[in-house]
């Protein structure tokens, strides 16, 4: 994956304290990670960055929309997304990742690329079933929708009768009269 210039911060010039970084990411951003979900993108990220003496906090909040395809229509439709991470960035002996909010980096790195946080966040904000407003409310005229419906079973509203009950379960019933 080739590293976007945009988003790597040199931490090495900059004084001990809090910083505050700012991102626009549209579409091509997703494009570069080859990601065909989004049909488009409009994404803010403010990045707060603070340099300790022996680490660095960072505080991600992505704001903005993505236009994804909704799972029942198919309707494209615009996904708002607020998410918020935080990542310590520790000095070590070799770079290591596997931890999901601590990233060790070697002694000697003086800058650190947050496109692969910004892009993981962008991607978990958007919900595992996407579905339109339209359809949740009612509101959207789709030809999808009104197969489904026609396609949906019925649900029949029974009578509660004796005569439509099992014989087998009134000598259960007994056992819950029964004390």
């Amino acid at each position: 994956m080739k590293v976007l210039k945009e988003f790597t911060i040199p931490f090495v010039g900059l004084k001990i304290g809090k910083h505050h970084f700012e991102y626009k990411v549209e579409q091509s951003f997703f494009e570069h990670f080859e990601y065909e979900d989004f049909n488009d993108a409009h994404l803010e990220v403010a990045v707060e960055f603070e340099k300790k003496t022996t680490l660095l906090e960072l505080h991600f909040k992505i704001t903005g929309w993505v236009n994804v395809n909704c799972d029942v229509t198919n309707e494209p439709y615009n996904q708002t997304i607020n998410n918020e991470f935080d990542l310590v960035v520790k000095f070590g002996e070799e770079y290591n990742d596997e931890y999901i909010d601590v990233l060790i980096v070697p002694h000697g790195t003086y800058e650190i690329n947050i496109q692969q946080y910004i892009y993981e966040l962008a991607i978990l904000g958007v919900p595992v079933k996407r579905i339109h407003p339209g359809v949740e409310d009612g509101t959207l005229d789709s030809d999808i929708l009104k197969k489904l419906e026609e396609l949906s079973p019925k649900i029949k509203e029974s009578k509660n009768t004796d005569e439509d009950i099992d014989p087998r379960w009134n000598t259960l019933k007994k056992l819950l009269t029964d004390k």
